[in-house]
């Protein structure tokens, strides 16, 4: 049978060719009628006219520290017709998104992760405009300092649960650190604590988690490069599928507290409380507020599990670093007291603690994973860093990211130290700042494989403030849970530290650089022995827990 002209300019392929072409012009065009600008910061090759320059689909970043090494603290790359800036360089990001933190705070399109997937409702992929204020504006409300005083029973009560999994399973140890953090999450988040990490809520919101790491891995979806490709029939199917799974799972439980609260009941306070109560004060819509209370779960639950294990091979792995802080520990409080003086507050002063937690739980995960974020400007003029600026480039925040968009109306010009070179970051362009790298900067780390926490202290033993919050992000993006966050590990760091002495096991050795690639890194499986400290038998240091946060 013949095949008309219609039924051929109908097919799919037939479509993808023409948006291809008609992105081709429009790239094409835009490039030839845009002004002169400075030059971009050198980079590698492209591998392709078309899709430029290939990104290794597993610890890509271990190659962008390479190109850091070859070619400067930044440069360029290419993804189709988008120019990409990658940043290796810790005074680059406390630079631009500090100082520029008004024209840092958008997020470029994410049609995949972002519009699809998300609907648009993700506070992490939300480009900068009135709903992303009044989400943050929500988020920092409720989780202001004084919020961990408020839900400090509920931190002790869940650590406490988690001294006791690992007393009766040691070698459980992981699941029982994702149990604690999923714990202390959903009540953050609902108001109510799963007894289980198997628990069906905390496995469906991080099968949501998960998929949406899968999906934010830079280039997966060529949509986010060629966007008329959304118009493919099907094309992103499995994207809006995810998002009803994902909308009605955050609805639902939302909805939860909604009709406890319509009862009359007396429920503990969550966000999701708050949000309710405060639904028409916020201006959020219910679907908004689903998305708000549903990405605090999947934004400190895996993220909390990760540094508390990387906290425990730490110790495993260097136990001179590990017995000084018992050491501060029983200083402190010593063995003989309960485990009830154990909590921030009372340890918060104590810097050489804080800097095991800093080197253990949060600066350890540098060295397995890329925290990326990027910024592109919309303008048809890009931005310049001049000398005076005393300004670089970049952010990072989780390895498959934090989005920046640079909103700017004049080029931005970066003077490349010792050469006096000035280089453009074009509008249109993203930003990637490559933690891997920023944890190499020989300015602030030397010898970086070297597991040292005191790179954390001044000559006074005091926390070096410039170093000790990075990894949260920066500017107006920064994570407004890292107050939160930092309290969690550093109690149950704390806990471990006081309660046991942990060793290695000889006969399965840790690899310390065996981590997950995935949106938020965690240690491979790995085999340690809790030796009690606290108390001579393991069910003496059970007893020392009976009153924690009663």
């Amino acid at each position: 049978m013949a095949t008309s002209l219609i039924d051929v300019a109908t097919q799919p392929q037939s479509i993808a060719v023409v948006l291809l072409s008609a992105t081709l012009l429009g790239v094409i065009h835009k490039r030839l009628t845009r002004p002169n600008s400075l030059p971009l910061p050198p980079g590698p090759p492209a591998d392709s006219w078309i899709f430029g320059n290939t990104i290794p689909a597993v610890y890509g970043y271990r190659k962008f520290e390479e190109w850091t090494k070859e070619y400067g603290p930044l440069f360029t790359l290419r993804q189709g017709f988008t120019t990409v800036v990658v940043i290796g360089r810790l005074q680059a990001a406390i630079d631009i998104m500090e100082k520029e933190g008004a024209a840092t705070v958008d997020r470029p399109t994410s049609i995949a992760a972002g519009e699809t997937l998300s609907g648009g409702m993700r506070v992490l992929l939300t480009p900068a405009g009135e709903r992303f204020k009044k989400m943050r504006r929500a988020l920092h409300a409720h989780l202001q300092p004084k919020s961990v005083t408020a839900y400090a029973p509920t931190l002790m009560q869940s650590a406490r649960q988690h001294m006791l999994d690992i007393i009766d399973e040691p070698d459980r140890h992981q699941d029982h650190a994702k149990r604690y953090a999923a714990a202390v999450v959903m009540a953050l988040a609902y108001g109510k604590i799963p007894k289980s990490y198997f628990d069906p809520t905390v496995l469906a919101v991080n099968r949501c988690l998960t998929r949406l790491g899968n999906n934010l891995r830079p280039g997966l979806w060529r949509v986010d490069a060629w966007p008329l490709l959304r118009y493919i029939p099907g094309y992103l199917k499995e994207l809006q599928d995810g998002h009803v799974e994902e909308l009605n799972l955050f609805k639902s439980q939302l909805n939860e507290v909604r009709e406890k609260l319509a009862r009359g009941e007396e429920i503990p306070q969550s966000f999701g409380k708050y949000l309710i109560e405060r639904q028409k004060e916020l201006e959020l819509s219910d679907d908004e507020a689903s998305y708000l209370a549903g990405s605090m779960f999947g934004a400190g639950s895996d993220t909390t599990a990760s540094a508390i294990s990387v906290g425990v091979m730490a110790s495993a792995c260097y136990p001179e670093a590990a017995e000084r802080v018992r050491k501060e520990l029983d200083s402190v409080i010593g063995k003989e007291r309960r485990a009830c003086y154990l909590y921030f507050d009372y340890l918060g002063p104590h810097a050489v603690i804080l800097a095991l937690l800093l080197a253990c739980s949060f600066a350890w995960l540098i060295r397995s994973s890329s925290v990326i974020n990027t910024y592109s400007p919309p303008n048809e003029r890009s931005r310049e860093f001049a000398p005076d600026d005393g300004v670089c480039v970049g952010d990072f925040q989780m390895e498959t990211g934090q989005f920046r968009r640079l909103r700017a109306q004049d080029d931005k010009r970066y003077n490349l130290g010792e050469f006096h070179l000035y280089l453009s970051i074009p509008a249109g362009s993203s930003v990637i700042g490559n933690v891997w790298s920023v944890g190499r900067d020989p300015q602030y780390f030397p010898d970086p494989e070297k597991f040292n926490p005191q790179r954390w202290l001044t000559p006074e033993g005091k926390i070096k403030e410039d170093l000790k919050a990075y990894t949260f992000g920066f500017g107006r993006r920064v994570c407004p849970g890292q107050h939160m966050a930092t309290a969690s590990v550093f109690l149950n760091t704390a806990l471990i530290q006081w309660a046991f002495t942990v060793r290695a096991d000889p006969a399965h050795p840790i690899d310390d650089l065996a981590f997950t690639e995935s949106a938020n890194a965690h240690p491979m499986p790995f085999k340690v022995f809790f030796e009690p400290r606290a108390a001579k038998t393991l069910e003496g240091v059970r007893e020392l827990f009976e009153d924690y946060g009663a």
